[in-house]
């Protein structure tokens, strides 16, 4: 274990050091998301706003708030597409020097996701973390988030992390079939936006499609940490949740292994 993480930890060093090397690309970034999340926080209030009723999907409005913010703080930290860096590698032909070295190609790249992910919630996720915190109770008048919820809320972000770039480490082995996947990203960007809750929570949906998405990996990337942080589940339902997070993070690893089996045995590489 530590001569592994002797290996890889400077993987993950130099995603950090990478991000903010691009000072421009950072402020961008901030400015480009957090814009979106205010949209968000507008269009759901204005929802509210139109109504009578004080809860909608099992959120309330001051909870709704909480909810479009820490989607946001929780993709930032989860949401890690090495999925573009498998494409470039196959693109680039870089791949081939990646199988000649005595490295797991996918640790490699989880590591990276890593780096970046701590990046990300440093710069700037837990400024805003802790703004929504003081907005919440200063302003919203709900109590302070509990300590176990917080802990729960971590657990479940790590084992989405895992999810995420377990899921799109399989989405990148495409572009060795196809070698290239501009045009699939875009897609999966899309579709992942709408099927984690980031853009309308999934407990909007009927009761039908809500036990379908409970079975699939995808609710467990950014919803399922959010309504934890929000102490939205019973015990019962605290159970399933995470040992459904633990199984999806087993069965991507091996989904994952046996696809790059199958991709390693067919490589050709010309150039690079």
């Amino acid at each position: 274990m530590r001569r592994k993480l002797r290996i890889y930890l400077p993987f993950a060093l130099n995603e950090m050091k990478r991000q903010m090397s691009y000072k421009g690309a950072f402020y961008l970034f901030i400015l480009i998301s957090t814009f979106s999340s205010f949209v968000s926080y507008f269009l759901w209030m204005a929802i509210y706003g139109s109504t009578d009723r004080v809860m909608l999907g099992g959120l309330t409005k001051e909870e709704m708030v909480v909810y479009i913010f820490m989607v946001y703080v929780t993709g930032s930290i989860v949401s890690i597409s090495i999925s573009d860096w498998v494409s470039d590698d196959v693109v680039k032909g870089t791949v081939a020097m990646n199988l000649i070295k005595p490295l797991d190609y996918r640790l490699s790249l989880i590591s990276r996701a890593l780096g970046c992910s701590v990046y990300n919630f440093f710069v700037p996720s837990v400024f805003i973390w802790i703004g929504l915190e003081i907005y919440k109770v200063n302003v919203l008048g709900m109590p302070v988030t509990g300590v176990w919820n917080v802990v729960l809320y971590i657990i479940s972000c790590i084992m989405s992390f895992l999810i995420f770039v377990l899921f799109d480490f399989c989405v990148g082995m495409i572009a060795f079939f196809t070698n290239y996947i501009f045009g699939l990203l875009m897609v999966k960007e899309a579709l992942l936006k709408f099927l984690t809750g980031a853009l309308i929570p999934l407990s909007f949906f009927p009761e039908g499609v809500r036990r379908v998405f409970d079975f699939l990996p995808f609710s467990s990337m950014v919803y399922t940490p959010v309504m934890l942080y929000l102490g939205k589940y019973s015990m019962a339902e605290l159970e399933f949740v995470l040992a459904r997070q633990a199984i999806w993070v087993v069965l991507l690893y091996l989904l994952g292994s046996l696809i790059w089996k199958r991709v390693t045995t067919r490589l050709v590489v010309l150039g690079g």
